[in-house]
Protein backbone atom coordinates (compact mmCIF):
# COMPACT_ATOMS: atom_id res chain seq x y z
CA UNK A 1 0.00 0.00 0.00
CA UNK A 2 1.45 3.50 -0.92
CA UNK A 3 1.47 6.40 1.68
CA UNK A 4 0.85 9.48 0.80
CA UNK A 5 2.01 13.08 2.33
CA UNK A 6 0.11 16.38 1.87
CA UNK A 7 2.77 19.06 1.57
CA UNK A 8 3.05 22.12 4.20
CA UNK A 9 3.37 25.87 2.51
CA UNK A 10 7.11 25.90 2.63
CA UNK A 11 7.96 22.05 2.15
CA UNK A 12 10.89 20.93 -0.38
CA UNK A 13 11.67 17.73 -1.57
CA UNK A 14 14.59 17.03 0.72
CA UNK A 15 12.92 18.10 3.60
CA UNK A 16 10.25 15.68 2.88
CA UNK A 17 11.98 12.96 2.71
CA UNK A 18 13.99 13.53 5.80
CA UNK A 19 10.84 13.95 7.96
CA UNK A 20 8.91 11.42 6.45
CA UNK A 21 10.99 8.64 5.19
CA UNK A 22 14.43 9.64 7.73
CA UNK A 23 17.03 10.34 5.15
CA UNK A 24 17.69 12.77 2.52
CA UNK A 25 18.49 9.92 0.59
CA UNK A 26 14.94 9.08 -0.17
CA UNK A 27 14.85 12.54 -2.44
CA UNK A 28 15.41 11.26 -5.66
CA UNK A 29 12.90 8.22 -5.41
CA UNK A 30 10.43 10.60 -3.61
CA UNK A 31 11.03 12.98 -7.14
CA UNK A 32 10.73 10.10 -9.15
CA UNK A 33 7.77 8.86 -7.94
CA UNK A 34 5.92 12.07 -8.42
CA UNK A 35 7.40 13.40 -11.77
CA UNK A 36 4.31 16.09 -12.25
CA UNK A 37 5.30 18.06 -9.50
CA UNK A 38 9.24 18.29 -10.46
CA UNK A 39 8.36 21.91 -11.32
CA UNK A 40 7.84 22.48 -7.32
CA UNK A 41 11.49 23.78 -5.35
CA UNK A 42 9.44 24.95 -2.39
CA UNK A 43 5.83 23.45 -2.12
CA UNK A 44 2.63 25.21 -1.41
CA UNK A 45 0.28 23.83 0.79
CA UNK A 46 -2.19 20.47 -0.33
CA UNK A 47 -0.25 18.94 -2.85
CA UNK A 48 -0.78 15.23 -2.20
CA UNK A 49 2.73 13.27 -2.84
CA UNK A 50 3.01 9.67 -2.72
CA UNK A 51 5.87 8.24 -0.57
CA UNK A 52 8.29 5.51 -1.78
CA UNK A 53 8.38 2.86 0.53
CA UNK A 54 11.62 2.77 2.92
CA UNK A 55 14.09 0.30 2.03
CA UNK A 56 15.91 -1.83 4.83
CA UNK A 57 19.47 -2.62 4.82
CA UNK A 58 21.00 -5.35 6.26
CA UNK A 59 24.32 -4.92 7.81
CA UNK A 60 26.58 -7.65 7.00
CA UNK A 61 28.05 -7.24 10.15
CA UNK A 62 25.18 -8.95 12.31
CA UNK A 63 24.92 -12.24 13.56
CA UNK A 64 23.39 -14.41 11.25
CA UNK A 65 20.31 -15.33 13.56
CA UNK A 66 19.69 -11.58 12.99
CA UNK A 67 20.21 -11.55 9.22
CA UNK A 68 16.97 -12.07 6.84
CA UNK A 69 17.65 -15.32 4.67
CA UNK A 70 17.80 -14.17 1.34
Amino acid sequence: MSKTYITIQGDMWDSIAISQLGSVAYTDKLMNLNPQHLGYYTFPAGIVLKLPDPVENVNDAMPPWKQVAG
